[in-house]
């Protein structure tokens, strides 16, 4: 039988102990999140909301670093190649559940490559015409696309955006036929459906309330579960009789896979802490986010449930990433 040092045996026998420590005094350092998106865009800002609050909850500094390109998979890359130690976190957009439907070819997969470490908040998406649009429903606006096929054209920020899905889900529901106008970001379509050329968008709620509520278009739907609080007046697709057309933009965070569960749990802890806070709330809700927290499950749960969701819709229609 081979002996083997004292020293190696000791280091041997320690070692499991040393990691679980390790995990119990996280975090040590500081933690860096990627975002994949430019600095001063949406994500960017609520990226850099987020890192601060949790900076407090977990008493280690909490650093943005932008990756953009490729609908955030560069970043969704990165993170999952990174060690699986708590110190680096994806803030993961909606658009990872679209990945792997746009995407030819993916260098990571987008559950098994990561851990969940929980949601935090959904964007609600409004459904806006031109003000001179002669429909102010869901159901006079289906019954008006029905009438003359091809006859609406639909903008959005971009092939593969949360807007851009939501008018192909519209079309799959109802079966009407509208035509996709892609923009290179929401503020040229926003400018074209005010001047008459598109006749309808399905976007951001807080990109849209300006608009709304100086009355240069009129809101028909919001798609989502509840009422928006800053849109009281404006039904939910569920009341307007059209409850699949649920379509939001949502955010959580992704640790890589294989992150020891205590550290994992200690970042779910700090977030739903740290989205629990009144302040917190009132900041995120500033820029179009609704609070949402819960156990990492139920985030991992929803982003198997998107891909799943979006996978026959994005095949039908054809969508390829730009």
């Amino acid at each position: 039988m081979i002996k083997l040092p004292a020293l190696v045996l000791a280091s041997v026998f320690f070692l499991p102990g040393l990691g679980k420590a390790q995990e119990a005094g996280y975090p040590t350092k500081p933690i860096k999140l990627l975002v994949g998106a430019t600095a001063g865009g949406p994500s960017d800002v609520i990226a850099r909301l987020m890192a601060q609050k949790l900076s407090s909850a977990l008493g280690q500094q909490v650093v943005v670093e932008n990756r953009a390109g490729a609908g955030a998979t560069l970043a969704a890359a990165m993170v999952a190649k990174s060690p699986p130690d708590g110190y680096t976190l994806f803030l993961t957009p909606s658009a990872h559940s679209l990945a792997p439907s746009m995407y030819e070819k993916l260098s990571f997969d987008p559950v098994a490559d990561f851990e969940s470490v929980g949601e935090f908040g959904i964007v609600p998406l409004v459904m806006i015409v031109n003000k001179s649009f002669p429909a102010n429903s869901l159901k006079d606006f289906v019954s008006l696309a029905r009438a003359k096929p091809n006859s609406i054209n639909f903008g959005s920020g971009g092939n593969g955006t949360s807007q851009h899905l939501a008018g192909e889900l519209l079309m799959s529901i109802t079966g009407i036929q509208m035509s996709h106008v892609p923009y290179k970001g929401s503020a040229l379509a926003m400018t074209d459906l005010l001047g008459g050329q598109i006749q309808v968008i399905i976007e951001p709620l807080l990109s849209a309330l300006p608009q709304i509520e100086s009355g240069r278009v009129k809101a028909l739907v919001v798609t989502a579960p509840r009422r928006a609080s800053s849109l009281p007046n404006v039904p939910t697709t569920k009341e307007a009789g059209m409850p699949e057309l649920d379509v939001s933009a949502w955010y959580g965070l992704l640790a890589p896979a294989k992150t020891p569960e205590g550290v994992i749990s200690r970042l779910n802890a700090a977030l739903n802490s740290t989205l629990s806070e009144p302040a917190t709330k009132a900041s995120l809700q500033a820029q179009g986010v609704e609070v949402v927290f819960g156990p990492p499950k139920l985030f991992t749960d929803l982003i198997v449930s998107e891909i799943a969701r979006w996978k026959p819709i994005i095949k039908k229609s054809g969508i390829k990433a730009d």
